[in-house]
């Protein structure tokens, strides 16, 4: 078999790995390079369903093909992630006992290797998906008009997100208030509040400069400062770092030498700013600023916001990272410092960017399934957002009701932390349309709302 039927055997793989519940000859092929002929595609079906890498159903046109069952990738249901084979074994190995995983330097060839507009993590399939669900639903408009349209729930949703996922301790609604209000929350370390208020200040600079920006040593930098801002000192913020830095819990040691630290910098930007399409441009940009670690710290959070870039400046849906799991993400690195492996990060990329376009209300129709812990928990959700606003209870109280009903139900800390998520989310968006849900009279909601602070 040559090189060139196996490369078309893996494509129509990885085109089924996005259709779990199978997809027609003609839905393949319209996902293939237009040289392939719609015999030679059934002939490269044959071969696979020979070799049992997938199971089709039906007659005819109305033929599906799918996955088998061991062969099945990647898919989301609603809140869940089901991660590829591939993303399996590198979670396997990056999860071992710190002595038993290689010890890795930094690998200079895993950035020179990658040729913009040549080289993709992403597949043209999936970069079509991605581009179809974050699409603006308004049309063509100016850089930067989504991100600006959804602007507050954007800087709400961004900075709790990002901060979160460095161990911030502040909830959504009092990332809320602190944004709103500046309001700080008592028993909260200051550096909690100084990271959410940082977040502010970089997403309002990317949103401000989306005409404009590019990937380049300005942008980068100064969206570094942005972020380190009041955390690391005044010489730190928005300078390459001229000492060695560790990784924690990793067997990863970055470049130390200020010379090879610049010159690298450079080459990641260059090619970075030369990818033309923007999902591949903010995942390249989320693997390689954390592999470099071109700053003291906060290498990660740069990274997060700077993937933002090509999307807020094509005007697409903004990524948000909701719901995305501290330990996954963290996972998801350690797969690239450690083995030079995208496939565990680029799942929780695509999840995480499905979700975000779901928060948006702009692929509603991608993730059609009920949300499992939603449903579970349905009457409690509706029992404490009833009684916030039949006691007209303000943000401060608020969130005390909804942090002890989650201790107080909840058997884990993660199954609390995302009761008390949904809540927060369920009463932002709280108007007197969806009022009937939560058994309110709409005189009990206006006069809730007036105390909302």
């Amino acid at each position: 078999m040559t090189d060139n039927i196996l490369k078309k055997l893996n494509n129509i793989l990885n085109i089924l790995k996005l259709f779990p519940e199978g997809a027609n000859s003609e839905e393949i092929k319209k996902s293939l390079d237009q040289s392939v002929s719609s015999r030679s595609l059934q002939r490269y079906l044959k071969i696979l369903l020979k070799q049992k890498k997938i199971s089709s159903e039906g007659k005819a046109r109305a033929r599906k093909y799918k996955l088998t069952v061991s062969d099945i990738t990647m898919q989301s249901k609603g809140s869940i992630l089901i991660l590829s084979k591939e993303a399996q074994k590198i979670q396997s190995k990056v999860t071992k006992p710190i002595q038993k995983r290689v010890n890795a330097s930094y690998y200079q060839k895993f950035l020179e290797s990658y040729k913009s507009n040549t080289t993709f993590y992403l597949s043209k399939f999936l970069r079509n998906k991605l581009f179809e669900m974050g699409k603006s639903p308004d049309g063509k408009y100016p850089a930067g008009t989504y991100a600006k349209q959804i602007f507050h729930r954007l800087l709400i949703d961004l900075s709790w997100n990002s901060s979160r996922l460095e161990g911030n301790t502040y909830s959504l609604l009092e990332t809320e208030r602190l944004l709103d209000l500046g309001i700080v929350s008592e028993g909260k370390d200051a550096k909690d509040a100084q990271m959410i208020l940082n977040h502010k200040a970089a997403i309002e600079f990317l949103v401000e400069s989306a005409n404009e920006i590019e990937i380049n040593r300005y942008i980068i930098t100064n969206l570094h400062a942005l972020l380190s801002d009041n955390l690391l000192v005044d010489r730190a913020c928005g300078s390459l770092r001229s000492i060695p830095v560790k990784i924690g819990k990793s067997s990863y040691t970055p470049l130390s030498i200020p010379q090879l630290i610049s010159e690298n910098f450079e080459k990641l930007l260059n090619k970075a700013n030369a990818i033309k399409d923007p999902f591949e441009q903010a995942f390249f940009l989320m693997v390689h600023l954390p592999y470099l670690q071109p700053f003291e710290d906060v290498n990660k959070r740069t990274s997060r916001l700077a993937a933002n870039i090509p999307l807020i400046k094509n005007n697409l849906c903004p990524l948000s990272f909701i719901d995305v799991d501290e330990k996954d993400y963290i996972n998801g690195l350690l797969g690239i410092y450690e083995q030079n492996r995208f496939e565990l990060l680029r799942d929780i990329f695509v999840w995480a960017y499905e979700r975000s376009c779901f928060l948006y209300s702009t692929a509603r129709n991608v993730l059609g399934e009920p949300d499992i812990f939603r449903m579970k928990y349905r009457d409690s959700i509706v029992e404490v957002i009833s009684q916030i606003v039949k006691t007209g209870m303000n943000k401060s109280q608020a969130i005390l009701l909804i942090q002890r009903k989650a201790k107080k139900l909840m058997p884990s800390k993660k199954d609390s932390s995302r009761f008390i998520e949904i809540v927060e989310r369920e009463l932002q968006s709280l108007h007197e349309g969806s009022i009937a849900r939560y058994r309110l009279r709409l005189s009990e909601y206006e006069k809730w709302k007036k105390k909302w602070k």
